[in-house]
Order: C-alpha cells, then sequence, then structure tokens
C-alpha cells in the first residue's frame, strides 16, 4: 500500500528491488532493442543514449508533440528547462502506478513510450510548472497542444498529485480549479467540470485513493471522499462521503466500504 505525503508526492512500495524506476526502463530498452531491431534508433535516442533521466522523460514528450509547428529541440530545451526533481520524483510514481494498476502495461519502458494518458499527464505537469511560473501563454499553448495529440484536455491550472493513472487518456476533460490528490486512477471520458458560467473555484476536489469509473461526469465544486469510486458513466453533482460507492444518474450512495480498500489501486470496476 502507497503512503500520502500530501498534494504531490507519495512514498511507493519497495517492488523495484535495488533498481530505480529509470535503471529498470534502460535495461527494458536494451533487451527490446535487441529483441525489435527497427526500434534500436529511437531506443537509443530517447533511452539508453541519454545523459540523464530528465532527459529521458524530456525526449519522449518532445518526440510525441513535435507534430505542432514548432521545433523538436525548441520543445525539448522548454521541457527539460522546467523538469525539476519535484516533477520527477511525479513522474516516478506514474509510472510505478500505471505498471501497478494497468495488467495491459507489462513494461515500465511500454508506459513510457506508448500510453498517451501518462504521456499527457507528465505534460500537463510542464504545462502547470509554467503556468504558476507567470508564463500562461506558454502554458495553454501546450495544454492545447496536449488535447490535439493526446486527447486529455487538461486546464494548465488544475493540480495534480502523484501516483496518478489516466487510463486510455481519451475524453478526459480536467477543469481550472480541479485538484487532484495523491493515488487517484480516472479511466476515458472523465469529465471534471464546473455547472455553468460561474467563476472563482468551481471543479471537483478529487482526494486520495479514488477512481473514477469511465465516462463519470463530476460537475462543480464538490469533493469525492477519500478512498471512494465513482461507478463508470455516474453524473455525480453532490459530494461524496469517504470509502463509498457511488453509482448512477445523478449518483447516489450504493456502497460503503472497508477501511482497507483503495479503490485506485484494485481497480475494481464493479459496483
Amino acid at each position: 500500500m502507497s503512503k500520502s505525503t500530501g498534494l504531490g508526492l507519495t512514498e511507493q512500495p519497495q517492488t523495484l528491488g535495488d533498481a530505480s524506476v529509470w535503471t529498470v526502463i534502460r535495461a527494458e530498452a536494451v533487451e527490446l532493442a535487441a529483441r525489435e531491431p527497427i526500434l534500436q534508433q529511437l531506443l537509443a535516442a530517447q533511452v539508453t543514449d541519454t545523459a540523464g533521466n530528465d532527459e529521458i522523460i524530456a525526449r519522449v514528450l518532445a518526440a510525441r508533440l513535435s507534430v505542432a509547428q514548432v521545433e523538436t529541440g525548441d520543445l525539448f530545451d522548454l521541457i527539460r528547462s522546467t523538469l525539476n526533481d519535484e516533477i520527477m520524483q511525479k513522474v516516478e510514481a506514474d509510472l510505478i502506478a500505471v505498471r501497478e494498476r494497468d495488467p495491459a502495461c507489462t513494461t515500465f519502458l511500454h508506459a513510457l513510450l506508448n500510453l498517451k494518458g501518462f504521456h499527457a499527464l507528465q505534460t500537463h505537469r510542464i504545462a502547470h510548472a509554467l503556468w504558476v511560473s507567470g508564463r500562461p501563454e506558454i502554458a495553454s499553448w501546450l495544454a492545447n497542444l496536449v488535447s490535439l495529440v493526446f486527447g486529455p484536455d487538461i486546464h494548465p491550472a488544475a493540480r495534480i498529485g502523484a501516483s496518478i493513472m489516466l487510463d486510455h487518456g481519451s475524453g478526459i476533460v480536467i477543469g481550472e480549479t480541479a485538484v487532484i490528490e495523491d493515488e487517484v486512477s480516472i479511466l476515458q471520458n472523465v469529465t471534471l467540470g464546473g455547472t455553468g458560467k460561474e467563476t472563482g473555484d468551481r471543479h471537483p476536489k478529487i482526494r486520495h485513493g479514488v477512481m473514477i469509473g469511465a465516462g463519470a461526469k463530476i460537475l462543480g465544486n464538490i469533493e469525492i471522499g477519500a478512498f471512494s469510486k465513482v461507478a463508470a458513466g455516474s453524473v455525480v453533482l453532490k459530494s461524496v462521503p469517504t470509502h463509498c460507492t457511488v453509482a448512477g444518474v445523478p449518483a447516489t450512495l450504493v456502497r460503503v466500504h472497508r477501511a482497507d480498500e483503495i479503490p485506485a489501486e484494485t481497480m475494481d470496476q464493479n459496483i
């Protein structure tokens, strides 16, 4: 079980032995290059021949986002110059979360190279850092590029913790004043939105350990309590207590969980 340190970082379980996530990724890349020669040049450029862990994530994201009318090298420089220790710790926590929760993810390298929900989330971390540092125009441009390339539409001001999985990523919308705490899993086509034209703090607050099922809509400045679950297709208009499942349109309480259940980790889609 992971332990939250508050919005931002999560102490991770020791599942890697003596190796770090990045050491494992480099080893996976070497092994994959030997099996699939067509990927050797890509893996060398983005993983095995890099000078640091921040360079790996910067090269992967810059390559994915290079469809824009901007030089890939300029994108790489922007991303790498924005990465810091706090963001890199969140990147690692997200890699571990995806590897542990997604049965289709067989390696860390697969998550790093192929999962657009992971790519969108890490690019959001760059956009958010630019936003809070007083660069809203480039942050908004990058957020729009994320939406065009990867699918999720995440406002750069949204605050997102660590150990997050955006499963598939397609159709996810996260509004400006939304807050997502640590160890949360969100499936495709989820909306964390407002309820109209109100201004100010108007988006949901998703607390630690929550799982939000596919197609769920959570609207307004409401709270989804820690270790709760929102069933697929639900529309949530009122705050949800801790340790429970809500379902329906509008969503109502259907089950109270055991205190030790962490829906974001178990990924149990049943009500």
